[in-house]
């Protein structure tokens, strides 16, 4: 067994500002579901950061979708790896209310308006075949990637951008499978959760206690990884993001068939493979593995454990950026 890796302390790698410096703000319009203005005027900009390799074909990429709460920043220490180790196209973005992006109060945050924006920037960049790599939440996100290209498949629609690969991380496959504890997104839903998130955004100590539980206690997360971490999430006045959008469990539930793990793999196991690594101290999704063993080991699908809390991608950049790298790498 591996233990928590901390070669390399936050102090040595990008700040928050760096990390989201180096990217760009994208005008988005929701309607019609596009990256571009309407009458020249953008109604949303959502932040990506496209990272291209001299020797890699520009319309293959991996994709990384973010986390809840912090959204892109979680790669950080990942992407210092990858670029050390083994330059790679690399996609980064944060949904609408994450990072970067804008964060408007009246918007319908869902799963399926995240997976909107997700294509709108594939598209943008003209992006033909992605390896989705995904932490905490945006597992439901690829599930509905994945349902909306088989379904494009079955109807003889050529999709614009083909998924060949998926490597879920401590993310949510099955709807009996949720076991977060009550003091986390259960409580962040409600009113009172609400303005606990609208006090975090001016309170160090009322943020750290809503993400301090996300690395394992061995870990030992320092301030100067936390302060870097709370920089990400209160960009533009983001905590309360963490109200807004606490309940994709219920929103889980209320499309547990559509968002399935096991009839999307028995579907679509020959033509996309499949990856799953939960940490062994997550305290938010510690049944999704051993579900994930039970229904969907037998189609080929790699699954592993490794030491850590939930925010295993900042606990253990080496050992994630280099199981990425051999799983891009793998040829069918």
């Amino acid at each position: 067994m591996q233990s928590i890796d901390k070669s390399t302390p936050m102090s040595q790698l990008v700040s928050a500002n760096e990390w989201f410096h180096s990217g760009e703000r994208l005008p988005y319009d929701p309607t019609t579901k596009s990256i571009g203005t309407a009458g020249g005027t953008a109604p949303l900009f959502a932040y990506n950061k496209l990272v291209t390799a001299s020797k890699e074909d520009a319309r293959r990429v991996i994709s990384f979708l973010p986390g809840f709460p912090c959204g892109s920043f979680d790669w950080v220490r990942i992407d210092a790896v990858i670029k050390q180790e083994h330059p790679l196209n690399r996609l980064y973005l944060d949904y609408i209310g994450q990072g970067e992006s804008d964060k408007p109060e009246n918007y319908p945050y869902s799963t399926f308006e995240r997976a909107d924006l997700v294509e709108a920037i594939w598209k943008h960049h003209h992006i033909e075949t992605s390896f989705i790599v995904t932490f905490d939440y945006s597992s439901l996100v690829a599930m509905e990637l994945l349902q909306r290209q088989q379904e494009r498949i079955e109807k003889g629609i050529k999709p614009s951008t083909v998924i060949t690969k998926v490597l879920f991380i401590n993310g949510g496959y099955f709807t009996d499978g949720h076991s977060h504890p009550l003091f986390t997104t259960p409580l962040l839903k409600t009113r009172l959760g609400k303005r606990g998130t609208m006090q975090a955004q001016s309170s160090d100590p009322a943020l750290n206690r809503m993400i301090k539980g996300m690395w394992s206690k061995q870990y030992r997360v320092g301030e100067t990884e936390l302060a870097e971490v709370r920089n990400a999430i209160r960009r533009r006045n983001g905590t309360v993001f963490m109200h807004y959008a606490a309940g994709f469990v219920d929103e889980h539930k209320a499309n547990a068939g559509r968002l399935n793990l096991l009839p999307i793999v028995e579907k679509m196991h020959p033509n996309v493979s499949f990856y799953i690594i939960g940490s062994d101290k997550d305290q938010f999704e510690p049944r999704q593995v051993r579900l994930a063993r039970e229904r969907i080991s037998q189609y080929g699908v790699g699954i592993q454990v490794v030491p850590g809390g939930h925010m295993v991608t900042l606990e253990q950049p080496k050992l994630l950026a280099e199981k990425i790298i051999r799983i891009d790498c793998r040829t069918k």
